[in-house]
């Protein structure tokens, strides 16, 4: 399974079972979390990303419909689509994660 293939896996595990806790910790403690077009964010930290989902869970879980190395293309389960651009630790942990949608 391809890095963003894991990632979204583990937010969709995160969205059925309301543990955002454990989704959380796929980041690095520094790492940074930014959505273009919308007014959220962007969170820095570990513990940033870890409060923003626990305040304000998604409910749509996704589906990969590109699956690049560091760019990933996206469909909601509840309509729409969008853009994620990840850059990885070197630990393979997320270090920065940049959402954007359609």
């Amino acid at each position: 399974m391809s890095r963003p293939a894991d990632h979204v896996a583990a937010f969709n595990r995160a969205v059925t079972s309301g543990d955002w806790e454990t989704f959380a910790q796929r980041f690095a403690p520094d790492a940074t979390m930014t959505f273009v077009g919308v007014p959220v964010g962007p969170f820095e930290g570990r513990t940033a990303i870890a409060a923003a989902y626990r305040e304000n869970p998604p409910d749509d879980t996704m589906e990969l419909v590109e699956d690049g190395a560091e760019l990933a293309r996206f469909r909601w389960s509840g309509g729409g689509s969008g853009t994620m651009v990840l850059r990885w630790a070197p630990d393979g942990a997320v270090q920065a994660l940049t959402v954007s949608f359609d």
